[in-house]
Parts: C-alpha cells; sequence; structure tokens
C-alpha cells in the first residue's frame, strides 16, 4: 500500500488548487473536507480514499486518465505543448520566409 500519494500528484493538486485561486479551505470546502485534511493531504501526511482523489480532482477541473506507458511520454508532451501557449505550432504548410524569398527569385522551382 502506497504511504503518501506521488509528489507529482500533489504538486499538480497544489498547482491547481492557486490557478483557481482556492485556499485549503475553499478546496476542502467544495469537497466536503476540512481544511487540516487538504493541508495534510498535499503535504503527503494523509492517503486520501481513491473516491476522494477524484473529487479534489474534478473540482479543480481536471482529470485522471489511464494511459497505456507506451503513451506517456506523447501525452506529456502535449501537456508540456498546452502549457506554452507562447509556442504555436506553425502549420506544416506554412511557407517560411527563407522560402517565400527564394520563390520569389525562381517561381518556376519547386
Amino acid at each position: 500500500m502506497p504511504r503518501e500519494l506521488p509528489a507529482e500528484l500533489r504538486a499538480q493538486l497544489k498547482q491547481a488548487r492557486g490557478r483557481k485561486g482556492w485556499s485549503q479551505r475553499q478546496l476542502g470546502a467544495a469537497v466536503g473536507l476540512p481544511q487540516p485534511h487538504i493541508s495534510a493531504i498535499e503535504a503527503g501526511g494523509i492517503v486520501p480514499r481513491f473516491d476522494t482523489v477524484l473529487d479534489l480532482v474534478r473540482v479543480l477541473e481536471m482529470d485522471l486518465l489511464l494511459v497505456p506507458r507506451s503513451l506517456v511520454p506523447a501525452v506529456q508532451s502535449l501537456i508540456r505543448a498546452q502549457k506554452e501557449p507562447h509556442a504555436a505550432e506553425k502549420p506544416l504548410y506554412a511557407v517560411g520566409e527563407d522560402e517565400l524569398e527564394s520563390s520569389r527569385e525562381n517561381p518556376d522551382e519547386f
């Protein structure tokens, strides 16, 4: 039996609570738990039941997802890309400035 939630999960719960601007007391009220219980979960002192984890995740507008291990790197990459909106992807069909200049100089070449 695990003795605490994984540190990464606890950190994500705490970050999600912060993004909503909620205190531990507000999060606790949303799921029916006292503030000290939320504090202990975030600190790793209490291992919550699975249904409590689901309640916490859902009120924080997140979800748990089972992903095949082989796909974990791809999912993590998607999550990182979503967190970095300034790194917008360039469509595959977009023409770069150097390609545009070259096509102006040699319009018959592909």
